[in-house]
């Protein structure tokens, strides 16, 4: 990303549509035009893969399948897969939330319909289409769906909790499940089909619309997933493959007890004694998905916070250093070029820097961290060096508005100071200052074009329960906000 440029936040959940849930079907083909309408070339969207507990995109079943939820029905009718009166008696779901248990609840049956739909009138174009992904995916697609297919059979329990011999992966076990569990495992695969397929059928229409897909990649993996099942070694594990110590970042901006994500750590030891092949694989597959990824936390490449498993609160823990600058420097001599953005924020040490320096990766600026100090914040726009995305906020914080509402003491001063009185104008005058900034990409999230206040919000960190939910609808977009957002593109030559 060497031209200077922009573009928005907003994941696919948070499209509009008639499924309950944003899809990757034409409403999120309208959102990549009404981007090239306002000179946008940045779609900056979260993780894609399969939810797991509280719907966090953060916390996925797998690093590398995709999340059948964001399937459009549509699509799959226009294939032939599902006819119109499949699809007729579809539930009143809001325009404002998604109800990620009652869309699956509807999905789920029909997802099931087309899959033997497809087995039984084989159309042979799609067929190909489907013999050459498994072939493409299989090295992660098989074990994925033996993961979602056991799980089911177990009633969701935790894998560390399953059959002894199917936790331990004993070969004659693994037999025994993939023939006990064969249709199950087949409707798994078929699923994942859908999904990348229309995913590329979206990437390859942004492309031509010179959008590039800002993708997301979380540090951390879920320890409730088939890549911490199927890769037992290169995490901090006991005898029985429960956690010893689980990641976080101690007391900070967002929390005085710090955040306890509670995923299991790597060991890195070993993953350098396997030549970093898990983490490898992972990396060439999002430069596959996205023309550019973002690697969240990214400061535990250099060293990370690691917390007992037994702690209630993130904060007693302890720094342990990683072996990110031996990945990514083994994952250069493979790609050449880097088209990585490293999520910086927080406690950020000169060593984090220095990593994020010695690959010449963008890092991260954010409009709402810059009033908590003079003017020398390194958050403020006028103190931007080329080589970072700026952000209004991300989606982790409240909208800028509902931020500006809440701004209380010398904050609230120090905004007023820049900004003027915290409201619309202030607003609208941070987001031109981010857009005038020397960053390379100025990126602010949907919430704040519309001009939306706290209830927008999308995530609370620290908080279990009520994230991911929120939906913009096509009403919401006026004139304006597309005059102004193509308006401020061409002064500042994004």
């Amino acid at each position: 990303m060497v031209e200077r440029n922009s573009g928005i936040l907003l994941h696919i959940t948070s499209l509009p549509g008639p499924e309950g849930i944003g899809t990757l079907g034409k409403e999120a083909f309208r959102f990549v035009d009404f981007m090239e309408q306002t000179g946008q070339k940045l779609w900056q969207i979260l993780p894609l893969g399969p939810v797991g507990y509280g719907s966090s995109p953060y916390q996925c079943y797998s690093a590398f399948a995709g999340n059948p939820l964001l399937i459009d029905l549509d699509l799959v009718s226009e294939c032939g897969l599902l006819s119109k009166k499949n699809l007729e008696n579809r539930p009143r779901f809001s325009s404002k939330q998604v109800d990620f248990q009652k869309v699956e609840e509807w999905k789920y049956p029909l997802f099931k319909q087309a899959f033997e739909n497809f087995q039984s009138k084989k159309n042979e174009a799609l067929e190909v289409e489907y013999h050459h992904f498994l072939k493409e995916h299989t090295w992660w697609l098989y074990d994925y769906a033996l993961f979602m297919s056991a799980r089911n059979h177990f009633n969701n329990l935790h894998w560390s909790d399953w059959e002894h011999d199917l936790k331990f992966r004993k070969k004659k076990t693994l037999q025994k499940y993939s023939e006990l569990l064969s249709v199950e495992i087949e409707f798994r695969k078929f699923k994942q089909f859908l999904f990348f397929k229309q995913w590329f059928g979206l990437k390859d229409y942004a492309r031509s619309k010179k959008v590039q897909i800002f993708g997301d990649m979380p540090l951390y993996v879920s320890g409730d997933s088939v890549d911490v099942w199927t890769n037992t070694d290169i995490f901090m594990l006991d005898e029985t493959f429960k956690p010893t110590h689980v990641g976080g970042v101690p007391p900070d901006y967002f929390s005085e007890t710090g955040q306890l994500w509670g995923n299991p750590l790597f060991d890195w030891g070993r993953l350098e004694e396997r030549e970093f092949d898990w983490w490898l694989a992972r990396l060439h597959f999002y430069l596959n998905l996205f023309d550019n990824v973002r690697i969240d936390h990214f400061r535990g490449l250099e060293s990370f916070w690691s917390v007992p498993a037994d702690e209630n609160t993130a904060i007693n823990g302890e720094w342990l250093p990683a072996k990110g600058y031996q990945l990514l420097k083994k994952f250069k001599e493979q790609v050449d070029y880097l088209p990585l953005i490293a999520e910086d924020l927080g406690v950020i040490t000169p060593e984090v820097e220095q990593l994020r320096n010695d690959f010449r990766l963008p890092g991260m600026k954010v409009l709402q961290f810059g009033f908590s100090s003079d003017a020398k914040n390194q958050h403020l726009p006028h103190n931007y060096r080329p080589r970072f995305v700026a952000y209004t906020g991300t989606h982790d914080n409240d909208t800028t508005l509902g931020w500006l509402h809440s701004l209380k003491g010398e904050e609230r001063k120090l905004v007023r100071r820049y900004l003027g009185r915290p409201g619309k104008r202030a607003l609208k005058k941070g987001i031109e200052w981010i857009w005038a900034s020397a960053a390379q990409s100025a990126v602010m999230p949907m919430q704040d074009l519309l001009g939306l206040g706290t209830h927008a919000r999308l995530n609370t960190p620290g908080v279990a329960n009520g994230n991911w939910k929120w939906r913009f609808s096509w009403r919401q977009l006026r004139v304006k906000h597309k005059t102004f957002l193509a308006e401020i593109t061409r002064k500042y030559n994004r």
